[in-house]
């Protein structure tokens, strides 16, 4: 039986622990004490993030990272951006040669605007990197631990990494697609956070649903915009690494980034609605680091900056958009 160590006992990494275990491998949960380790398996499931999805028999929750690592083929790291640096100096001198290095966190460093790849890579010696890939897709993890059909992508630098991660996580109901486009990839997912906050505010502004479309659509040629700046392909944000996730995350009652965009247009303060989650709201922490590429780079971002000023500098909402929308006007 093949094995994978999920590190980060979240939604998300809670999701792809009982995905991998019923895929037929003996998939580890890494818990961050031994404390942790000894509730999860009392319970039977994560109460927390994923209640009512109990764990499969070939799932087994440890808080020795050797012990969970040892013969693994996949290792999965699924947790928070900002956390991952400290994640990774936490376990790195326990993981061995081989096993395939999966970054499923959609978003950017905060101190440093590095994307999760770029983290992993100062963060471990040369001999690993060629294992790095990075997951993204329209991927809401309550509806995947429900089995309903979705699609992702796996990308990296080694098409022999992707396809190895492709075939582990491959299932009936889990569609795994390839790319070499890990900067595309990984941006794609961590940008179409910052436009799913702004479609939340449309939301709670109730501003329809032609507002909509098009504050999404301008989002997402915004992001291409940075991406292909970056070095990306901008055929990657046509795909389910851009407008796939795009759509799913500015659409669904799910999304964390939308509820906290809507919960601001009804007059919630961003502290408080924040602290009323159990879940990180990426976008939140990679509208700062984006815009700063952008202005770095010389790339017009005007949605990103609406969002920033709404976060950070108390902008009205309303005002926002009435800002973008007087904006000089120009081709498509």
């Amino acid at each position: 039986m093949s094995k994978a160590a999920v590190i980060g006992t979240t939604t998300w990494g809670t999701t792809l622990a009982i995905l991998l275990a019923g895929n037929g491998m003996e998939s580890v949960l890494l818990a961050r004490t031994p404390e942790e380790q000894r509730s999860l398996s009392r319970a039977g499931e994560n109460r927390r993030f994923l209640p009512g999805f109990p764990f499969p028999p070939s799932v087994r929750v440890s808080s020795e990272p050797q012990e969970a690592f040892q013969g693994a083929s996949l290792v999965v790291f699924a947790v928070p951006a900002r956390s991952m640096r400290q994640n990774l100096r936490r376990v790195r001198r326990y993981l061995p040669e081989g096993p395939v290095l999966l970054s499923a966190a959609k978003g950017l460093e905060s101190e440093s605007g590095k994307r999760m790849s770029q983290v992993l890579e100062e963060e471990l010696p040369d001999r690993f990197h060629a294992g790095i890939c990075a997951l993204s897709g329209p991927n809401l993890a309550l509806e995947i631990a429900r089995g309903k059909y979705t699609s992702t992508v796996v990308a990296s630098r080694d098409p022999k990494a992707a396809v190895l991660a492709q075939e582990l996580l491959m299932s009936p109901s889990f569609r795994v697609y390839t790319s070499d486009d890990v900067v595309g990839v990984e941006l794609g997912g961590a940008l179409k956070n910052i436009i799913a906050l702004g479609a939340g505010m449309a939301d709670g502004m109730e501003a329809g649903d032609n507002g909509k479309a098009a504050f999404i659509t301008r989002g997402l040629a915004e992001i291409t915009r940075l991406g292909v700046a970056l070095g990306a392909s901008p055929l990657t944000f046509a795909g389910l690494a851009g407008m796939g996730d795009l759509v799913a995350t500015c659409a669904s009652h799910l999304s964390r980034n939308r509820y906290v965009g809507e919960q601001i247009a009804r007059g919630r303060p961003l502290r408080e609605v924040l602290a009323s989650m159990e879940n990180v709201a990426e976008g939140v922490y990679t509208t700062g680091p984006a815009l700063a590429m952008a202005r770095e780079l010389g790339v017009e971002m005007p949605i990103t900056e609406a969002i920033y000023k709404v976060l950070f500098q108390g902008l009205d909402p309303r005002k926002a958009i009435a800002e973008l929308m007087v904006r000089p006007p120009k081709a498509e």
